[in-house]
């Protein structure tokens, strides 16, 4: 089905964050896809309620002109046990769409970060509007307990490139860890290398481009094979004059955007925290959704760039 999208009038978006956290909210975590002239933008939302549990949600925003956007839509049920988060991204196998995020379990009033029994899943949906139950990708092969497979978060599916039917799954384990599958069922794992969280991929000029983050910001790997990977870029943007994301930038998500007529560029999602001196819980609280865009993923522009 053709795009049927408006012609993105790029001097027109107002201001590179386009959903606001504060001390009571957070997004985090953007996962973008555009189809039939609709962009959506799945993330994390974050609340932390009187009951001193942190809840944190899959949910979505949905812009046809990057300036005007949706209220945040949450999208998965509320239990601090499971805590659905982190979208990686959405990918198009047998006439479905199939989304993977992960589980991020706070099983202590308080706790911010997620326990050893974080997991990874996928859901899918014939219509990117309704979605099936999660279910679990087990990367390390059917026949590792599910108790065994480690922590782990962040997931993100590619295809190979060489290989037309086989999939990749990314995950924040021991760096990023790789395993592969030819159904997204039966799962074998590749081994991992040195990365930060968050792992988007692209592809290139016959390479695969990994984003990741780093303590801040957002690091650039290349590879022409997925065994080996140089470094080329940090990628921090507008940060300096963002107090929305001073603190920390972050979780880059990045979609090749440049068939499409009516855009024509690579667009980037990412998240951006206040300064740790305004918000000391910074990975939580006071977190915001911020875009750019590129026409090489090397030179980046963002509104009112100066």
């Amino acid at each position: 089905m053709m795009n049927t999208g408006l012609k993105i009038n790029w001097s027109a978006i107002p201001q590179a964050e386009f959903l606001t956290g504060d001390a009571y909210v957070a997004y985090r975590d953007p996962a973008g896809h555009y189809h039939d002239g609709l962009f959506r933008v799945f993330h994390t939302c974050v609340l932390h309620e009187t009951d001193g549990y942190y809840y944190s949600f899959v949910a979505v925003t949905e812009s046809r002109d990057l300036i005007n956007w949706t209220e945040s839509r949450i999208l998965t049920p509320k239990d601090h046990r499971l805590n659905y988060s982190s979208p990686g991204n959405v990918i198009r196998y047998n006439d479905e769409w199939v989304l993977c995020f992960q589980t991020y379990p706070m099983n202590q009033a308080n706790q911010s970060f997620g326990d050893q029994t974080a997991r990874i899943f996928t859901v899918r949906s014939a219509d990117l509007v309704n979605w099936s139950e999660p279910e679990l990708i087990r990367v390390k092969g059917p026949d590792v307990p599910v108790e065994e497979m480690g922590r782990m978060i962040d997931p993100y599916l590619v295809e190979d490139k060489d290989v037309p039917g086989r999939w990749w799954c990314f995950y924040k384990q021991n760096g990023a860890s790789m395993s592969y599958s030819e159904d997204l069922q039966n799962w074998t794992y590749a081994g991992r290398i040195d990365s930060g969280e968050n792992v988007c991929l692209l592809l290139d000029n016959d390479e695969y481009v990994l984003f990741h983050s780093p303590e801040n910001g957002i690091g650039v790997k290349r590879s022409k094979n997925l065994k080996d990977w140089s470094d080329h870029q940090h990628l921090t943007l507008g940060q300096q004059e963002w107090e929305w994301a001073a603190g920390r930038l972050t979780a880059g998500h990045f979609l090749d955007l440049r068939h499409i007529a009516e855009i024509g560029k690579f667009v980037m999602f990412f998240h951006g925290s206040v300064s740790r001196k305004i918000q000391p819980k910074e990975t939580h609280g006071n977190a915001s959704l911020g875009l750019a865009w590129s026409d090489d993923l090397l030179h980046w522009d963002w509104p009112a760039k100066s």
